[in-house]
């Protein structure tokens, strides 16, 4: 099992443990998940590539992993995904251009899968 695979598998566990240990909270927070990445204005696409630029920004190695996976799967391209990757490193600067290492090794692992 690859780095990022691996991130989506401590993602399902923790929310596992989450559903067991605060039930309440964390089915209003998957809730609240699911309807705001409905479609709408943006289409899954265009919101799982923000999703990428803001996993970058924060820094989150299992946001990048979800994110970059969840652009994949909506279409997105590796080029798509690099540019809104980028416009956090435009807004964040050298500490963004790091997590572009995250986003590299998603898109080796989940595109050569």
């Amino acid at each position: 099992m690859g780095k990022m695979t691996t991130k989506l598998e401590e993602i399902k566990r923790l929310i596992g443990k989450l559903q067991q240990q605060q039930p309440e909270n964390i089915k209003a927070f998957l809730n609240f998940m699911t309807n705001v990445e409905k479609a709408g204005a943006l289409d899954t696409k265009q919101k799982e590539l923000v999703n990428v630029g803001l996993a970058v920004a924060a820094q989150c190695e299992w946001c990048i992993a979800l994110h970059v996976k969840g652009a994949l799967d909506a279409g997105a391209s590796k080029d798509e995904i690099l540019e809104a990757a980028m416009q956090a490193v435009l807004m964040h600067g050298g500490p963004a251009l790091m997590y572009m290492t995250p986003v590299e090794e998603a898109l080796e692992e989940f595109t050569n899968a």
